[in-house]
């Protein structure tokens, strides 16, 4: 692989190309765990929107995104500081904010995953809450149908997982700006994501390698097209014949900061724990478990996976609303 494929998922709608569509989604699933996706019906315009509001966020004193902290968060939302987001035992050089579905705070204490929903902290920057909450909403619809055309492909009904996606949502945003740096290589360190299916815009700026047989591939800006890996929550379902790929961020060395928006389909935090779903036989035999980092294991009940990832990633928030829980234990 030198390359990622394209796929258009307005083919998927057409029911001359569809059998086509999952035949290519198939095997770029199965051999490479990442792809660009066009014909999503995401304008330009709305990409250019979400951008706009982005840089204007990050172009804020410090004071201000302060006011915002993810610290003052017990459900781990707001404004991330430089190298205070640890991936795999590593602080990331890049600054974010992190965001979710705007819901209540849920008052049940136990168990502790349940703590994750609550509300959002916003920023005071003009059409930043509006265009999120579209970008949210919409992409939310895309994910959907990109997981149902995944489990077509499979030869498996498409609401297979539909209860991990229905109900109370729990999808996650997080906006970020990478900082060109001389001294700091690590972006973001090299990781697998936790949810179902993650849907990235970056820009031109470069600098995200997918791991492919131990060697790393880099995945440049195409134009109006969102960038799909699969989450470990759909390895963990397939047992393994859907691989999620290990993926990284560079820092960015010549004078031009990079911003990418990463939105990530995540299961419902009372969906309990992941099923191993029931491939066909000629499937099956190729499916070898899922492949669990050893540094940050893979926990089938997706709640207590959820909450295990943040405590892990986010150490100031877990000091001040959870000091009795060790780094990323769920007790």
């Amino acid at each position: 692989m030198s390359t990622v494929p394209i796929l258009d998922l307005s083919a998927f709608d057409d029911l001359k190309k569809q059998p086509e569509f999952l035949a290519h989604l198939k095997h770029t699933a199965r051999h490479i765990g990442f792809f660009y996706l066009t014909g999503h019906g995401i304008s330009a315009q709305r990409f250019e929107e979400i951008q706009r509001v982005s840089k204007a966020f990050f172009a804020q004193d410090q004071a201000e995104k302060d006011r915002i902290l993810i610290d003052h968060s017990p459900h781990f939302r707001g404004y991330t500081r430089l190298n205070t987001e640890i991936t795999r035992n590593h602080p990331d050089f890049r600054e974010q904010i992190d965001l979710g579905p705007e819901l209540p705070v849920n008052t049940e204490q136990y168990p502790l995953w349940k703590r994750l929903q609550g509300p959002n902290q916003w920023p005071a920057v003009p059409q930043f809450r509006s265009i999120v909450e579209a970008w949210q909403k919409d992409l939310r619809v895309i994910a959907i149908k990109l997981l149902h055309a995944f489990l077509l492909a499979l030869d498996l009904p498409k609401n297979a997982l539909d209860r991990f996606v229905t109900g109370t949502p729990n999808e996650s945003l997080k906006i970020i700006h990478y900082p060109n740096n001389q001294q700091h290589t690590q972006g973001v360190g090299a990781h697998k994501d936790t949810d179902i299916l993650t849907l990235l815009l970056q820009d031109r700026v470069g600098g995200l390698q997918v791991k492919h047989q131990n060697e790393w591939i880099d995945v440049p800006f195409v134009e109006n097209a969102f960038v799909v890996n699969i989450g470990e929550i759909l390895e963990l379902a397939t047992n393994g014949y859907l691989v999620a790929n290990v993926h990284q961020v560079v820092s960015p060395k010549k004078q031009t900061d990079r911003y990418s928006i990463a939105y990530f389909l995540a299961p419902t935090l009372d969906a309990g724990e992941v099923p191993i779903l029931k491939l066909a036989p000629h499937l099956q035999a190729l499916a070898q478990g899922p492949q669990s980092d050893p540094l940050n294991p893979l926990l089938k009940n997706v709640g207590e996976n959820g909450m295990k990832s943040r405590l892990r990633s986010h150490l100031a928030v877990t000091q001040r609303f959870y000091p009795e829980y060790a780094q990323g234990q769920i007790k």
